[in-house]
């Protein structure tokens, strides 16, 4: 048992007579090489004064001496300092981790006034889907590119993951949910349904949406006119050619219904 309890102290205590020589040898080398360092760069300094062939004084040079390093270096840290008290560096710094604001906003949506609390960053597609349950608005990319998520403010197609919630305030929302009369598909709905608009529909209710839109504005769209207002959605299943139809008869319906939706 002592054999090897002597045996260990012993492993220990070479363990730390090396931790100790690692500690030496780092203390001992680091200023060597540092003073070589220097060493190198006079060496160097005074090969090119002779190849100039350059009549100075003695001590006019801008040799680096260990005492000019040291005071560059310290004038250095000073100023870096300094700058970053004057401009107040630091403390705007610290204003920006701060707990997220919450506002209340009160929003008009399918005719009806919803209030509710949100965040600034939250986008009008979030709240709709996520706090309000209206999930007839799409979330595709969520980058302003599909146009699933199309949307009617003030009776503008806009895409709803590109808007913020805050910004609708004061505007008028319709969503997919808005065109229907009950449990009656609005007129728009009820021609995508007639001549098959859609395959997989993921995309389906932003098409609705912006066909809404343009015949709002333009009751009797010509062909060129409903490429040029869909082309903002996009629909993976190429049912293009059926949309437009669609869209075309979506406009007979809303005149024989004197405009409604």
């Amino acid at each position: 048992m002592f054999p090897l309890f002597f045996l260990l102290t012993c492993k220990e205590d070479l363990l730390i007579l090396s931790t100790i020589t690692q500690v030496l040898i780092h203390f001992i080398i680091s200023p060597l090489k540092f003073f070589l360092y220097l060493s190198t760069l006079r060496r160097r300094d005074s090969m090119k004064n002779d190849h100039d062939h350059s009549e100075k004084k003695p001590g006019s040079g801008r040799e680096i001496t260990r005492r000019r390093f040291l005071q560059t270096m310290g004038t250095g840290a000073a100023i870096a300092v300094a700058s970053d008290a004057l401009t107040g560096r630091g403390k705007a710094e610290a204003d920006v981790i701060k707990p997220e604001v919450i506002v209340r906003v009160s929003l008009l949506i399918n005719g009806l006034r919803r209030s509710l609390v949100v965040e600034p960053r939250w986008s009008l597609l979030y709240v709709l889907r996520e706090k309000l349950g209206l999930t007839g608005t799409k979330a595709g990319c969520e980058r302003g590119e599909c146009g699933a998520c199309t949307v009617l403010i003030d009776g503008v197609p806009r895409y709803a993951c590109l808007t913020l919630a805050v910004e609708t305030q004061g505007a008028e929302i319709v969503t997919l949910e808005g065109l229907m009369h009950g449990e009656r598909l609005g007129a728009v709905q009820q021609a995508f349904v007639e001549h098959d608009a859609f395959q997989c529909g993921y995309c389906t209710p932003g098409q609705i949406m912006s066909a809404e839109g343009l015949l709002r504005s333009n009751p009797a769209p010509k062909p060129d006119e409903i490429h040029r207002a869909m082309s903002g959605n996009l629909c993976r299943c190429g049912a293009y050619a059926h949309i437009t139809k669609a869209v075309r008869r979506a406009a007979e319906l809303k005149d024989v219904k004197g405009g409604a939706s």
